[in-house]
């Protein structure tokens, strides 16, 4: 198991906890991170694009003239994808992009995303972030004393205080355990676990 020092929010050291091994000291192999996290980011495509067809088309469904009889060439409506201001044929309709990879590749391309952390010196654990009141001043005291920015702050259950103060920080996220993912492991250079939400990361994980 690999031990790391516990900090308080002024960066002093006041104990040691163990990580576990299964979860934090795997090896990183980058094609499953690559697959989780292109996985994570095909489900946030909006897949909006749309065009009207000719039954979206807003005009009259009246035959233009008469079939027989003018010398001109056949006409229905005036929705006809081939006049000016009808319905489209061939566009795009909103759809989903999202797909689905194995249960057990996610968590474990969860393990190896915290495990790459802890390998690169950029994960800490702090006994408790406690604020008393919502305040982003106070908030950024901490992360001065940290001496961190581009920072994922993990807790263990809502935390209010926390969630707010930290909301109009630049590159700063304070996530749930339950909502901890691939992709923003990766995507901040630090991550921050609060001592009580290992428990929680285990219990997930294990």
């Amino acid at each position: 198991m690999a031990i790391v020092d516990v900090l308080n929010s002024k960066a002093e050291k006041v104990s040691q906890t163990e990580l576990v091994d299964t979860i934090f000291n795997i090896p990183v192999k980058g094609n499953i991170l690559h697959e989780v996290v292109t996985m994570q980011l095909a489900k946030r495509r909006s897949g909006s694009a749309a065009v009207k067809h000719r039954s979206d088309v807003r005009g009259s469904g009246r035959k233009m003239f008469r079939q027989k009889g003018t010398g001109r060439a056949r006409r229905g409506d005036i929705k006809s994808p081939l006049l000016r201001g009808g319905g489209s044929v061939f566009g795009p309709d909103p759809r989903s992009y999202a797909y689905k990879v194995p249960k057990k590749v996610k968590r474990t391309a969860l393990k190896m995303a915290l495990s790459s952390k802890l390998k690169e010196e950029k994960l800490v654990v702090l006994e408790e972030l406690k604020l008393d009141e919502i305040k982003t001043r106070e908030f950024v005291k901490v992360m001065n004393a940290l001496d961190m920015e581009n920072v994922l702050i993990i807790t263990e259950k809502k935390n209010e205080n926390l969630e707010i103060s930290a909301r109009n920080v630049p590159r700063v996220k304070v996530l749930r355990v339950e909502g901890l993912n691939v992709y923003d492991i990766l995507k901040y250079k630090n991550v921050v676990l609060l001592e009580s939400s290992i428990k929680s990361i285990e219990g997930r994980l294990l």
